[in-house]
């Protein structure tokens, strides 16, 4: 059976050259339509493969049946690696051009390919835990530079482990959410109290989230290689920041309402295996992490990652910056080792923010607060429309993916528009 990252494979469900969703992609997610209960499904081009329909007909032959048919990914990452990797294969060969087993079956297909259009896309994983990190060396130099100077723009643990912070799994939304203005505490450096409103600088933070597909016991540390097998697979991720409410609380705890309020993420994960294509090595580690953080072979992907900004009078998204996930100093892997490094278990549905990826060049920006150096350097998105932060009304779109032979893996998209404060 030919490999499903193989470049030459080819579906017999037309898909576009362009398309995020070839056959060597296979990203899950969940999705109702006909009336019918969420369940899980796959995407393949323009459509989607409902995968509850291809395992009541016995297309799997799962012992445990009813994966498919629940509303998140959960039941299914459960069963671990193994079955992921065979699950992948067999969906793989039954979508193949050259293989009749579906092709030739007119009644399950009209059952299991769903139009993309008539679908409704849900949160693809139930949440058990949400950590963000902050692990581009580029977002954390400029920031530290914003508010610190040049020559103590990082803190002196940065380069020694991935640093983080427990986020609110509750709030973390699929792609179309909208998300409403924060309020906090504000307390600008020229007034005396602070007092209490609508967040005045709100911001993006362009990160890849890390899906956990499997647990770790309590008091257990991870090797890299098992810290691998146990990722399920990647979602675009806009953690949204709400710079001002942030500036005032995080000494000396770090972020809270700042980043509590909304998490969006995309509605199809792309599968660690539909990416192993893609892998290069990060930058250089200097100085050397300590034993239990060290990587025998590359853990980044060369990852291509857009964000689009359209202010409310306008008709299309302004692309603000264009980076790479490669960028990442301190990888996924690494991440989720220093994690579990003091007997933190981890669990299945634990979802890892990357932390900001920016790159080397203004244009590789993450964020607005860097992209207008901390609101004074506007950024022009149309005749007479600039912003420094996000306005009510404004919509946020990422985008990314990875350039293969003739095909691209990618992730659709993930967008958010900004409703006023209640």
């Amino acid at each position: 059976m030919p490999h499903p990252n193989d470049p030459s494979l080819r579906s017999f469900v037309p898909v576009d050259p362009s398309s995020d969703f070839p056959i060597q992609n296979l990203p899950y997610g969940v999705f109702s339509a006909r009336g019918l209960a969420p369940r899980v499904g796959v995407a393949i081009g323009d459509f989607v493969l409902d995968l509850w329909e291809l395992e009541q007909d016995g297309r799997f032959g799962f012992r445990e049946i009813g994966v498919f048919s629940q509303p998140s990914l959960n039941s299914f990452m459960a069963l671990g690696p193994k079955v992921w990797s065979s699950t992948r294969a067999r969906i793989s060969e039954l979508l193949r051009a050259d293989h009749p087993e579906l092709r030739d079956n007119e009644e399950l297909r009209q059952q299991a390919l769903v139009p993309m259009r008539d679908v409704r896309l849900h949160l693809p994983i139930t949440v058990a835990g949400y950590t963000d990190f902050y692990s581009s060396k580029e977002h954390a130099t400029n920031v530290g530079v914003m508010f610190r100077g040049r020559d103590n723009a990082l803190q002196p643990n940065w380069l020694h482990m991935p640093i983080g912070y427990n986020g609110r799994a509750s709030t973390v939304v699929v792609s179309g959410t909208k998300v409403r203005r924060p309020r906090g505490q504000l307390k600008p450096p020229n007034v005396e109290l602070p007092s209490f409103g609508p967040c005045k600088r709100l911001d993006f933070e362009l990160e890849m989230g890390v899906v956990v597909g499997q647990g770790s016991a309590m008091g257990e540390m991870l090797t890299e290689a098992q810290a691998e097998a146990m990722i399920f697979g990647f979602v675009l991720l806009n953690d949204w920041s709400a710079r001002d409410i942030q500036q005032w609380e995080y000494v000396p705890l770090g972020p809270f309402q700042a980043k509590a309020f909304a998490t969006s993420i995309s509605p199809w994960v792309v599968t660690r295996q539909a990416l192993e294509p893609f892998r290069v090595s990060g930058p250089a580690q200097d100085p050397v992490p300590l034993p239990y953080l060290r990587q025998t072979r590359p853990n980044n992907y060369d990852m291509a990652l857009e964000v689009g900004l359209r202010a409310g009078a306008m008709n299309i998204p302004r692309t603000i910056c264009a980076t790479n996930f490669k960028y990442m100093y301190w990888s996924s892997v690494q991440q989720l080792m220093h994690h579990a490094s003091s007997g933190c278990a981890m669990n299945v549905g634990d979802l890892l923010g990357s932390g900001t990826i920016s790159g080397p060049e203004k244009s590789q920006r993450g964020s607005l607060l860097e992209i207008s150096w901390n609101g004074t350097e506007p950024v022009e998105l149309a005749p007479g429309v600039s912003r420094t932060f996000l306005e009510d009304g404004d919509s946020l779109v990422m985008r990314g993916g990875c350039q293969g032979d003739g095909y691209r893996v990618g992730f659709g998209e993930v967008e958010g528009t900004i409703l006023p404060a209640e």
